[in-house]
């Protein structure tokens, strides 16, 4: 401390002399290679830089790759038989009782929002979201012959006792199914609507890392994997494994550990989930939920949520103010013309 050479002085112990000795210059030592110092280890700035990847290929790492479940879904808009497009126009709606859809509308008394947000989305709705995303990944899976992981084979590794037909691979599950398993998951485990994003994230980032398709024979431990990862990595109070073992009760501990190591190996380790990429697949949930006439439930404005909008108008209100102050100017060049548009918003 208080030594202003030290900085220029090498840490070797060799040159850690009295006051009064005097110092070496300072040689830079030459830099040593990756492959000199013996470590093939991956550097964090290697994953890091995003652009050079390829986009198509990494939908859960770069925010401007379009989402697999998203594409899939979009296949069976060309269908050419108009009832099987009006069958598969909505799975969800396919199940309940037909009937008059009633859509709300906002007037000048009652104004309806639905209580779903990036930050804090609706769990039941982003559940059925996801388990309708899942859906469209084994029905629209690749039949190209990829190989199948014998630690999410359903038929060596059971998540119950009952006997499991011999043509379990052959039989697609429906939309309800898949909706079933996981509500059952997170209801149990008391998992947030985050989460169930985030399994999406993961879902879709094994099957690109291990070049693997989600089919009958191994979706329920693919999703299971995804969820316990995804449960760990955003839960702050995290579900232990042998939680997992009172919901299936059929299941031993030693396998869920297993299919853990595995899962993150396949994801090489991978478990970051960017801002960018959460909000992609947020949005892009509520794009196949529109599409599939799954719509978030429409609440009216009540007094309490309307002051808390306003209370959050005047907070962006007081952080833009100095901003659009510097914008106001007596005369700007017409190249650097910039005009910020202040839209206030009064709910009284």
């Amino acid at each position: 401390m208080g030594n202003t050479t030290s900085c220029c002085v090498s840490s070797s112990p060799k040159h850690r002399r009295n006051n009064h000795s005097r110092l070496e210059p300072y040689r830079p030592e030459p830099e040593l290679s990756r492959e000199d110092t013996a470590c093939n280890l991956q550097h964090i700035s290697d994953r890091e830089n995003l652009d050079d990847l390829p986009m198509e290929y990494n939908p859960s790492d770069h925010p401007r790759a379009s989402t697999i479940f998203l594409s899939k879904s979009q296949t069976d808009v060309a269908v050419p038989n108009k009832k099987v497009r009006e069958k598969r126009k909505s799975l969800y709606i396919n199940h309940h009782h037909p009937g008059p859809v009633r859509r709300k509308y906002s007037s000048c008394s009652t104004i309806f929002l639905d209580d779903s947000t990036v930050s804090q989305p609706n769990l039941k709705y982003t559940i059925k979201c996801v388990a309708l995303a899942i859906y469209y990944h084994i029905k629209n899976r690749d039949v190209d012959g990829r190989m199948l992981l014998d630690i999410f084979d359903e038929k060596l590794h059971p998540l119950s006792k009952t006997e499991i037909p011999s043509d379990y691979d052959k039989h697609d599950p429906e939309q309800k199914q898949i909706y079933r398993f996981v509500r059952t998951l997170f209801s149990a485990a008391q998992l947030t609507a985050e989460c169930a994003i985030v399994t999406l994230v993961y879902l879709e980032r094994l099957l690109t890392y291990a070049e693997i398709d989600i089919c009958p024979a191994n979706w329920k431990r693919i999703v299971l994997g995804a969820i316990l990862l995804a449960s760990k990595v955003w839960d702050d109070q995290a579900v232990w494994n042998v939680d997992y073992c009172q919901i299936l009760k059929d299941i031993t501990v030693e396998d869920m550990n297993e299919l853990e190591r595995q899962f993150l190996e396949l994801l090489q380790f991978n478990i970051n989930v960017p801002s960018s990429v959460y909000a992609k697949y947020y949005f892009d949930l509520r794009s196949l939920a529109e599409a599939n006439n799954l719509s978030f439930p429409l609440e009216p404005l009540s007094r309490d949520k309307a002051q808390k909008l306003e209370a959050i108008s005047r907070l962006c209100d007081d952080k833009y103010k100095d901003l659009r102050k510097q914008a106001k100017k007596r005369s700007v060049s017409a190249d650097n013309l910039t005009v910020v548009r202040w839209c206030p918003a009064i709910i009284s």
